[in-house]
């Protein structure tokens, strides 16, 4: 009876310290845990300019956020930027907070700090009681250069006469690393690259001016530097005033009988499925599609010249419309729609061989809607050829071509209504006038010259 109750006694003495223990131990394992708070910080660049913001994502899954604070360190000072302290929740739960995110604006002159390395600093503690109910605690520190100087941009070649519609070359050097250089043409802004030139701060730009630009567009240099700082200067130039043609097209219903059959899958959701109403969707909506397909395929140019001389115009070819004319359509003698034109339509024999203009490589070979049968060619720095209507396709993207290679045949496909090659020439994703790049006088005069100019001078 006696051991009966030795025993008894014992399991209730073990039961009652398992009651108590237990939940002690996990209170205090959770109470002390030790895994610190995660911090991502997240700079756009290790440049920090006039002013920017500093954004930073932290977290904490086991006791919670106590504290975030950052600090900008430099020649031994140093200026707190963000101190903040999160909640508890009571001494038994923790923090309140387990995740939070913060943006610090950081403005270097405002603070007093000069240009030069500096210290970003970052602390981030929670709700443990380890280190004597301090929390757990990350640390983290990035190395950043204060720069709030803009980049100083040298014009290196002079006369840049450009024709509405046509294009231009701007040969100059930035003072240091840039993320953006170029030409800015009123609201179109074409990049500068380098990489023709031994010196890397030397950058080529092809750019610009559309058809629909004036004589009042402003063009300019600008340069944004790696801490985001600034620079626009002028550009010495002239611009030469165009007229282009206005033209009429007759839409027939013969024409919409044989040609709006190609484009049926653009019309199963169509509330208005008359002939014309197809036509206008194709004219109008597939038109804006095909051209922000055209904007993505030449998105990344190479970066070499690949081209050289003169470009090649379709042999034995007539032209039938022009770059940039403005086209008003017509059904039934009422007028139906305006658009542009932005290339020139060669008309030789059906089927015939359509050689590559210059060496390049084949950044797009298929359909593309109203050009039907296309071909785009990438001839480097921003410049790009195009052909359209092909009845055979005989290139695939990425395969380099030189200049005479043929890329497919003439056709009546897309929205041609015969059989022709609709070249067009582009400077990035704007269209401009081919003649221009058929004539070696002007290629001559407005871009091998500039070139060898600048090359005379840094030899």
């Amino acid at each position: 009876m006696r051991k009966e109750k030795k025993h008894t006694k014992f399991w209730l003495i073990l039961i009652g310290a398992l009651i108590i223990l237990v939940p002690l131990a996990w209170f205090l394992i959770v109470r002390l845990e030790g895994k610190a708070p995660e911090v991502e910080i997240n700079l756009q660049s290790v440049y920090l300019g006039r002013s920017q913001e500093i954004s930073a994502s932290v977290s904490d899954a086991g006791s919670g956020l106590r504290q975030i604070w950052v600090a900008l360190l430099k020649d031994g000072r140093e200026i707190v930027l963000h101190d903040e302290t999160f909640p508890s929740a009571g001494i038994l739960k923790g923090g309140t907070t387990q995740d939070a995110s913060i943006q610090v604006a950081v403005a270097p002159p405002d603070l007093g700090f000069g240009d030069g390395e500096a210290t970003l600093r970052m602390v981030v503690r929670d709700y443990s009681w380890r280190n004597w109910w301090k929390g757990n605690r990350t640390y983290v520190e990035k190395s950043v250069e204060i720069d709030t100087r803009p980049p100083d941009i040298e014009v290196l070649t002079n006369a840049h006469n450009i024709s509405q519609g046509g294009a231009g070359l701007v040969i100059f050097r930035t003072s240091e690393p840039c993320s953006r250089s170029g030409v800015q043409v009123g609201g179109k802004f074409y990049p500068g690259t380098a990489g023709y030139f031994q010196d890397s701060s030397i950058h080529m730009a092809f750019f610009a001016l559309a058809h629909d630009q004036g004589r009042d567009t402003t063009i300019q240099m600008k340069a944004v530097d790696l801490a985001g700082n600034q620079k626009k200067s002028g550009l010495n130039h002239y611009i030469r005033r165009k007229k282009f043609r206005k033209d009429r097209i007759n839409i027939s219903d013969g024409f919409l009988k044989k040609k709006m059959p190609d484009f049926s899958a653009e019309f199963e959701n169509a509330s208005d499925n008359s002939p014309v109403a197809k036509f206008l969707m194709i004219n109008r909506k597939l038109r804006q599609a095909n051209y922000q397909r055209i904007v993505e395929v030449c998105r990344q140019p190479g970066r070499e010249l690949y081209w050289q001389g003169v470009f090649l115009r379709l042999p034995n070819a007539a032209n039938r419309a022009r770059y940039a004319d403005h086209r008003t359509y017509y059904y039934k003698k009422k007028e139906i729609d305006r658009q542009v034109h932005l290339g020139i339509d060669l008309a030789s024999l059906a089927n015939s061989s359509v050689p590559a203009a210059n060496n390049g490589v084949v950044v797009l070979a298929e359909s593309l809607g109203i050009y039907g049968g296309t071909v785009i060619l990438d001839h480097g720095f921003g410049l790009y050829s195009m052909y359209s209507h092909l009845s055979f396709i005989g290139v695939e993207p990425g395969q380099k071509v030189a200049r005479g290679d043929t890329l497919g045949r003439t056709g009546s496909t897309g929205l041609a209504g015969g059989d022709h090659l609709h070249f067009s020439m582009l400077v990035n994703d704007t269209f401009v006038n081919p003649v221009e790049w058929w004539d070696n006088k002007w290629i001559q005069n407005n871009v091998t010259s500039k070139i060898d100019r600048v090359k005379s001078v840094l030899n």
